[in-house]
């Protein structure tokens, strides 16, 4: 997804805080930390289910093969704003993979903190310290537990207002990427873009810019959608 490369863009600073890799050289699973000013109110919008159509090179009959990827995106919040129990962490340490030298590979600087009420784990080793990677990892812990908060909070009002206008469900996808026809399309605006290459390569503004002027307009009207 061109997000990180949208970020760079704009200034904000993108790094990866974990990455976990599956046997065909995909990702299975990753987290994106992106720090800027106003970057949580413009990457809002790409929360939810991104299509892929494209040929594969190893595809001789010209087949187009579609994949997905679900983006969830969460405003970072401080420890304080929400509360943590210590007695509801169980943290492990372990060492990281990959590059890094010596530190990476010798010493335990990686952590894995699970919330066991909740079951959410999370796991951070990119940093050069474990205190570093235990900090990080609190953050990203605490923002995650707000989000499953809010969503809670907010359940009966989704459910309604599925009924009303459809499923509007985050498993739903919201974007398509399509090469073969060198289209981006935004499906909650049923819009397309041509210029695909340039998207991938981080030329989102256009499309935010649409979203972030549709969704003043919704509040303009009063709908509250």
């Amino acid at each position: 997804m061109p997000d990180r490369a949208y970020a760079e863009s704009r200034g904000w600073k993108a790094s990866v805080v974990e990455i976990s890799k599956t046997g065909l050289k995909g990702v299975k699973q990753g987290t994106l930390l992106i720090v800027g000013k106003g970057a949580f109110g413009w990457l809002k919008f790409e929360g939810g289910v991104h299509r892929v159509q494209r040929v594969p090179e190893t595809e001789a009959s010209g087949r187009i093969h579609t994949s997905t990827v679900t983006v969830a995106i969460m405003a970072e919040i401080e420890e304080t704003e929400i509360k943590i129990d210590a007695k509801d962490l169980k943290i492990d340490t372990y060492r990281a993979g990959g590059a890094g030298g010596q530190n990476v590979n010798k010493v335990e600087t990686a952590i894995r903190i699970t919330h066991i009420p909740s079951g959410v784990v999370v796991a951070c080793q990119e940093e050069r310290s474990q205190g570093q990677n235990r900090m990080r990892a609190m953050s990203i812990l605490a923002a995650r537990l707000a989000a499953a908060s809010k969503e809670k909070a907010v359940s009966a009002h989704a459910e309604v207002r599925r009924l009303q206008v459809g499923t509007g469900d985050r498993s739903e996808k919201i974007r398509t990427y399509n090469f073969p026809q060198n289209r981006c399309t935004e499906h909650r605006l049923e819009q397309s873009w041509h210029n695909l290459p340039l998207i991938m390569e981080g030329d989102l503004h256009p499309v935010l810019e649409a979203l972030r002027k549709e969704e003043e307009d919704v509040l303009l009207r009063g709908t509250g959608a």
